[in-house]
């Protein structure tokens, strides 16, 4: 499927969270090819940037923890917030929760959040809406789009399942993209 870039959209700041608790997992790696291609769909020209919780877990729950405090600001300046899990006892990470435990109320207000969940079992598929949307809701992000959700066996390409979402949400993504600094500054004002 073709998609056209917005180059209204220049600025647009993806960042990926990946709560997966192994580095370099392919929750990871997915997560950041769904946040590379929303940014080329947008038009933006900023590197996408990747917070990966499993590189400082241990700091989470700690009485000090300035990796995560730095994690913290980045996921909360980005734009456009891709937030993927994989699914663990029906329902995202206990680490990426600890994490997200770090905000106060409006935590995340003014950002534009796309939950991505991967499963081992298409029983599982509604995962994100069920359990990752309204946890991203209630921290203040707006959530425009379904969750994206990627059975195992679609991670080796993930693209068909990226091209669908797109073509189903993208117009409310790149809609909200588009007033993202005005709300922003509204929001956080």
């Amino acid at each position: 499927m073709t998609h056209l870039t917005s180059p209204q959209h220049t600025g647009a700041r993806v960042v990926v969270l990946s709560g997966n608790p192994r580095t370099g997992s392919r929750t990871t790696a997915a997560a950041v090819r769904i946040g590379e291609e929303a940014a080329r769909l947008l038009g933006s020209v900023e590197p996408v940037e990747t917070v990966e919780l499993a590189g400082f877990a241990a700091e989470i729950l700690a009485q000090s923890h300035p990796t995560a405090d730095a994690a913290l600001r980045t996921v909360a300046d980005a734009t456009v917030l891709v937030v993927a899990t994989p699914v663990y006892k029906a329902s995202y990470t206990g680490l990426l929760k600890a994490f997200l435990d770090l905000y106060g109320p409006g935590g995340l207000t003014g950002v534009i959040a796309v939950p991505v969940v991967v499963s081992g079992n298409p029983a599982h598929a509604l995962v994100g809406e069920v359990h990752l949307r309204p946890l991203l809701v209630e921290l203040g992000a707006v959530v425009p789009t379904r969750a994206l959700t990627l059975v195992e066996h679609q991670l080796t390409d993930p693209q068909p399942v990226v091209d669908r979402w797109w073509a189903d949400g993208g117009a409310a993504l790149t809609t909200l993209v588009a007033g993202a600094p005005t709300a922003l500054e509204a929001a956080r004002a």
